[in-house]
């Protein structure tokens, strides 16, 4: 049990987002309240000391920029878009450095963790990544283990893919430093029915959540998702799947909206998509990767999808291109 108050660092990077700020607070102060007792402090941070500017554009005032920061017990980072860049900021790494060796807890928030293992610190670590940064992150982090659940706790390092999962996150924190007890009683009062543990898997969109109840329709996906970077045809897909070209064309239209074919492109765009905004890789080795053979037909593709050429798309800001994923109940 942590007897003395514990001092929270909350660095905000720019576009980090609002919600994540709140799901990290908010059990914090529940906690402090319910306790009657300062069981938590926390300090806002930004690079410079200015307001930090949210991804909804909304400027949130701050304590301090990192020079001042001075010793915590815990820092938590928090980013959302356009993040890449800051992977570049030697000063902001050498700081982030600095911190883990006075023994702090290091915490990165969704995109965050792409700052923080840019900065050495996850290397050898399982880091929680959000689905839509998954690949993205480890292309350009070979020396992490990125993996697709809500968070992860080693040692002195935490890693959330974000939004509700930091509200789960910060529950087990809670129940670590005072105990089951507060833990669920700061659920409650927060209408929680409780808190996932870290491993468990992340919702994602689209087909995954349907598999179990449709076979087929699960081995025609597999076998197009290990056949990305050198597409089969269709016909070779239905085969293996046990389908005939019919059936396989029925399975998708009914549950994906759309014919093979056309899933099968929109699968190696969404890759495409995510190496051209979340690593360095050159537009042609993406092209390759996403298995066009053709760089001018990938471009020709990736433009009407997305109305912009692939190499004027290599941010993941907020006014960058989106893809839209189809989501069902």
């Amino acid at each position: 049990m942590v007897e003395s108050p514990r001092l929270v660092g909350l660095l905000l990077l720019p576009d980090f987002s609002q919600l994540g700020l709140a799901a990290v607070t908010e059990p914090l102060f529940v906690a402090n309240w319910l306790s009657g007792r300062t069981l938590y402090r926390w300090r806002t941070v930004s690079l410079d000391g200015k307001p930090a500017r949210a991804s909804s554009g909304q400027k949130v005032p701050v304590e301090c920029g990192i020079a001042e920061a001075g010793r915590m017990d815990m820092l938590l980072v928090l980013a959302a878009f356009d993040v890449k860049r800051l992977t570049h900021d030697s000063a902001l790494k050498s700081w982030l450095r600095r911190v883990a060796r006075h023994g702090t807890i290091i915490g990165s928030i969704e995109t965050a963790s792409e700052v923080v293992a840019a900065a050495g610190l996850l290397d050898g670590y399982a880091v929680a990544i959000h689905w839509d940064n998954l690949e993205g992150f480890a292309e350009s982090h070979p020396q992490c283990r990125a993996v697709s659940q809500l968070y992860t706790a080693e040692g002195k390092r935490l890693t959330c893919a974000g939004q509700s999962a930091t509200l789960d996150m910060m529950l087990a924190c809670i129940e670590q430093d005072h105990g089951v007890s507060l833990a669920t009683e700061v659920a409650a009062q927060l209408m929680l029915p409780g808190w996932r543990s870290g491993d468990e898997p992340q919702p994602a969109p689209g087909a995954r959540a349907h598999r179990a109840t449709h076979p087929a329709l699960d081995r025609a996906l597999a076998i197009m998702e290990r056949h990305v970077e050198e597409p089969l045809p269709c016909a070779e897909i239905a085969r293996c799947a046990g389908l005939s070209m019919r059936q396989m064309q029925r399975l998708f239209e009914r549950n994906l909206g759309a014919r093979p074919a056309r899933h099968y492109q929109s699968m190696r765009l969404s890759k495409a998509h995510a190496l051209l905004q979340q690593t360095d890789l050159s537009v042609t080795e993406i092209a390759v990767s996403a298995g066009f053979g053709s760089l001018e037909h990938f471009c020709r593709v990736y433009r009407r999808e997305f109305g912009c050429r692939p190499r004027d798309d290599r941010r993941q800001s907020v006014a960058a291109p989106v893809f839209r994923r189809l989501a069902r109940r």
